[in-house]
């Protein structure tokens, strides 16, 4: 599932995102090594999302992609992984993240991490269920304080995990930090599976420097890829030295134009207006380091013809987009530590 000459490049899952016509554009557009699923929400009635299942049925990247779980019933997540092993997954993930309070006060995502010994539970049975499936766990540092992440990180070297992603924050600390990497380069010195490394890589610099401060074996871009897609080519480069392509105005137009029309073609009932909604949020991610007059007015736009000439009074040109978002947004906060 990884490059074996390389750093491995993951596109991170984020719900209501990274659905079927994103993967397909970011696909267009060079796109990741390996892909995440939006997270199947799992309890006692649930049953595999038809339209996130799409996203395996119908992977339009060529690449792997790893199917991602959400839940805190042990046995239902147990039927779940037996579902999923029936479709052509590169491995079946849970997420220990999730920040959102609407997740973790149900004690799943990131909720689970106040529950050390839950965890453990859980791995080992999602351990043995997986049986040859590539099982993989994504986390944050802990609920309150990434000093938690001691405790976590001996649960998680009990168990024969495949890779562990790790988000380098707390769940409180949601987006709005530095990334703690002294704690990822412990787990990557301690575990005995690749390390993956999430949060805060914008572009390029910040990629390659949280890689040297850890010695991951690879990266995670979750917003920074909404944000430019074409992080993933330019990375590559980086790491062999080639010249790193440059993104231009014009570029980002294209990308958004590509991104409207994927989206649109999975809508039963095309209402302009909900697809222009829709659109917003994306934009709010890609306009971070463009004029500021640019998301006051995509915030505003309501139809088609408003929105495309929104984006084309701020991007129809050639130069080159910006290379960094405002790192005082409530989007992207904390990574000039790598800069």
């Amino acid at each position: 599932m990884l490059p074996e000459d390389r750093p491995a490049l993951f596109l991170a899952p984020m719900q209501d995102v990274t659905d079927l016509p994103f993967l397909r554009t970011m696909a267009a557009l060079g796109g990741a090594d390996v892909y995440v699923t939006e997270y199947f929400r799992v309890h006692i009635h649930s049953r595999l999302d038809p339209y996130i299942l799409r996203s395996i049925t119908e992977n339009p990247t060529g690449r792997p992609l790893v199917a991602q779980m959400i839940g805190q019933d042990a046995d239902e997540l147990v039927r779940t992984v037996s579902d999923l092993k029936q479709y052509p997954i590169a491995g079946i993930d849970l997420n220990l993240g999730c920040p959102a309070p609407v997740v973790y006060r149900k004690n799943a995502g990131g909720g689970l991490l106040r529950k050390p010994e839950k965890v453990n539970e859980l791995l080992g049975r999602l351990r043995d269920a997986s049986d040859e499936v590539s099982f993989t766990v994504k986390t944050r540092l802990g609920f309150e304080s990434e000093d938690e992440f001691a405790r976590l990180l001996g649960v998680f070297k009990k168990h024969a995990i495949d890779l562990l992603t790790i988000h380098g924050r707390t769940v409180r600390e949601r987006y709005q930090t530095p990334v703690h990497d002294d704690w990822v380069r412990h787990a990557v010195d301690e575990m005995p599976c690749p390390v993956i490394a999430n949060g805060n890589v914008v572009n390029c610099q910040t990629g390659l420097a949280y890689l040297r401060a850890t010695g991951a074996a690879g990266l995670m871009i979750g917003r920074g890829a909404i944000r430019n897609p074409w992080l993933f080519d330019q990375l590559r480069a980086s790491f062999t030295g080639a010249e790193i392509p440059i993104v231009t105005a014009k570029m980002v137009m294209e990308y958004i134009g590509r991104l409207y029309d994927e989206t649109a073609k999975e809508i039963p009932e095309f209402i302009e207006k909900k697809h222009v909604q829709k659109m917003k949020k994306y934009l709010i991610y890609i306009v971070q380091g463009h004029h500021e007059d640019f998301e006051h007015r995509i915030r505003r736009v309501t139809t088609r013809p408003e929105f495309f000439s929104t984006c084309a009074d701020f991007l129809d040109h050639d130069e080159p987009a910006p290379d960094l978002p405002p790192e005082n947004s409530r989007l992207f906060c904390g990574f000039s530590q790598f800069l």
